[in-house]
């Protein structure tokens, strides 16, 4: 069995959307494992007691995903 994660997020930058059931999509800078953080988008429940799936990017990854989406 896979051992267990630890995160921290280390900031909340902001809220994309909230759905119905009050959970939200965030954008935050998150350490996971103690390892440096990385931006990271995902769908977390009030409080942040549980998380849906996501993605995470690094400084460079984020800064190519801006410049894609400025020439959207």
């Amino acid at each position: 069995m896979a051992d267990e994660f630890r995160y921290e997020i280390v900031e909340e930058i902001g809220v994309v959307s909230t759905n119905a059931k009050g959970w939200q999509k965030e954008l935050n800078l998150v350490s996971w494992n103690g390892r440096p953080p990385k931006f990271d988008l995902r769908d977390w429940a009030p409080n942040h007691e549980k998380m849906g799936k996501g993605i995470t990017l690094a400084n460079e990854e984020l800064v190519e995903l801006k410049k894609i989406l400025t020439t959207m």
